[in-house]
Formats: structure tokens, C-alpha cells, sequence
């Protein structure tokens, strides 16, 4: 358990901010997570249109109220 989430918040801060960039890494990762979604059935979908009339729906509901 976590007692000091302050100095736990800037600790990940720093390993962050000190980390570098590894493209070849990021990429093997994206291909994974591809593979297994390939693997599961999720991509691709079976109809890219499916749930369209509801998108536009919510997007028509969504640009119609004013922005505060």
C-alpha cells in the first residue's frame, strides 16, 4: 500500500522524464496487441459500418448543445 502518493506521483514523474524513447520497442508492442486482437476476433471487424446510424446520432445530439 501506498503512504505517500505525493512523493510516489513524483517519483514516476522522474523515471518518466528520465526514460528515452525506444521506437523498435514500441513497435514490436503495437504488433503484439494487433496480433492478439486479430487472434480474439476484434480486428478486423466484420462490418466497418456497423453502429453508424448511433454514432451519427450521439455526434448530431452532441454538435447541437452550445459549448460553455
Amino acid at each position: 500500500m501506498i503512504k505517500n502518493s505525493k512523493k510516489f506521483q513524483d517519483f514516476e514523474k522522474e523515471l518518466i522524464r528520465r526514460e528515452r524513447v525506444d521506437l523498435t520497442r514500441n513497435f514490436r508492442i503495437v504488433e503484439a496487441l494487433y496480433s492478439e486482437a486479430v487472434a480474439l476476433g476484434v480486428i478486423p471487424a466484420g462490418d466497418p459500418l456497423e453502429g453508424i446510424k448511433t454514432d451519427i446520432k450521439i455526434a448530431r445530439v452532441i454538435n447541437s448543445t452550445s459549448a460553455q
